[in-house]
């Protein structure tokens, strides 16, 4: 895996299972790029940021690397380049990213006032991965100030060297069950609005109460996963209702599922799959506690480890094929490039993820408010929600690439129906 070039040791790593498809997508006006933030209860200090990134980034090799192009795939490979350097944050978050811009680094690191962001290109890792780098440089960071900070959870030892377990393809390990499970494809609703130029990210934040939220589940029967799906989808039929159609469609969100809670991997690259919590209003009218139970039964029986490992499976078997492996990338680019447009991007309505209770050893917990999730931007016209909680803090994260806010207004106006007391942050 490593080739040597004069005194310059170059290291590659292939792209994983998931990372394969993101730079297929990569068009001028679009990268798949997600951000990660942290605010602290202190204006942050640039140039102390700058070395915590410098020091965090020789810990994580797969995320201080460039992306190349072979023959036949693409890969990545050790970024011996200055940088990536810390800058002011921007208004509009997730731009596109080039690959050949900011020195080749698929990274960025912003700050303002008490914020610390980070966006990365899905080609290096997922948001469990995107996490310890962003907490262990907070860490660092925190570190540098003079504060004591403990290892643990997200924060690594920037003093150790990588588990050969972070740098897996995890997918690959647990591919390997017996049956392949057809994958749904039937097309889903999809919300109609004034598409904004490139340069534009729509962000709308609810923060509000995680105890708050628990009980309200809790009336349903229902986890704060479960009740949120069910709020976004109930938000969905509220649009397609409300706006003119020739004929009713299925809403379904795309949610991502963290598989490292089902099958053990340290892996800090892609390790998640999709599932589609949906409800067909052609079958009739829903209440929300019906929505709520539909989505709850989905959940129970389609996120475990069998059904998982069968979807990991169907997805691996596309590239083990070995005549697909000797195919030219141009061709493989323009394959999966047409499918996603005409099938995959078509089969939901929107995006949600929820990376839970975030957690950080004790003895940083006093210097931070909470955490802010965006999935970025849509690689379609709608919008994405991402969710996250730290302490009682639990935050919503809606970025859209679209003028219209319906979805997000119809979303919130019924958490507050609910009874729940939100703050609403947006840089509209």
């Amino acid at each position: 895996m490593a080739i040597s070039k004069k005194n310059d040791r170059k290291i590659w790593y292939e792209l994983d299972l998931s990372a394969i498809v993101y730079p297929t997508l990569q068009r001028r006006d679009f990268s798949s790029v997600y951000r990660l933030s942290v605010v602290l209860k202190e204006n942050i200090d640039p140039e102390v940021l700058q070395q915590a990134a410098d020091i965090t980034l020789q810990r994580f090799p797969t995320y201080k690397v460039a992306i190349r192009k072979g023959l036949f795939w693409r890969y990545l490979e050790t970024n011996h380049r200055p940088g990536p350097f810390v800058q002011p944050d921007i208004k509009n978050p997730c731009m596109p990213m080039p690959f050949k811009a900011n020195n080749r680094y698929l990274i960025r690191i912003y700050y303002h006032e008490r914020r610390i962001a980070l966006e990365a290109h899905h080609s290096l890792g997922d948001g469990t991965g995107g996490m310890c780098v962003l907490q262990t440089m907070t860490a660092v960071y925190l570190r540098l100030l003079g504060y004591k900070i403990s290892n643990g959870g997200f924060v690594l030892d920037v003093n150790g060297e990588p588990d050969p377990e972070e740098l897996e393809d995890a997918y690959m390990r647990y591919a390997n069950a017996q049956v392949r499970p057809p994958r749904p494809g039937e097309k889903a609703y999809r919300v109609r609005g004034t598409k904004e130029p490139f340069y534009t990210l729509n962000i709308i934040d609810g923060i509000m109460s995680v105890k708050q939220v628990m009980a309200v589940a809790a009336k349903y029967n229902a986890t704060i996963t479960e009740y949120l799906n069910s709020v976004l989808l109930y938000a969905l039929l509220q649009k397609q209702e409300h706006s003119w159609h020739r004929r009713l469609l299925p809403v379904k969100i795309a949610m991502p599922v963290n598989l490292r809670r089902f099958f053990p991997s340290k892996t800090l690259r892609n390790f998640i799959t999709m599932v589609y919590p949906s409800i067909d209003p052609r079958l009739g009218e829903y209440t929300f506690d019906e929505i709520v139970i539909h989505v709850r039964n989905y959940m129970r029986y389609y996120i475990n480890e069998k059904f998982l490992r069968g979807d990991i499976t169907t997805n691996a078997a596309t590239q083990r094929h070995p005549l697909i492996r000797i195919v030219p990338l141009f061709i493989k680019d323009f394959t999966v490039r047409l499918f996603y447009t005409k099938v995959q991007d078509k089969n939901s309505s929107a995006g949600l993820t929820n990376m839970g209770a975030l957690r950080v050893p004790e003895d940083m917990k006093p210097y931070i408010e909470r955490f802010d999730i965006y999935m970025g931007q849509p690689f379609s016209s709608r919008t994405n929600c991402a969710i996250a909680s730290f302490e009682d803090t639990l935050t919503i994260n809606f970025a859209s690439s679209i003028k219209e806010a319906d979805v997000e207004r119809y979303f919130f106006r019924k958490l507050v129906q609910d009874g729940i007391h939100i703050k609403i942050e947006s840089n509209r």
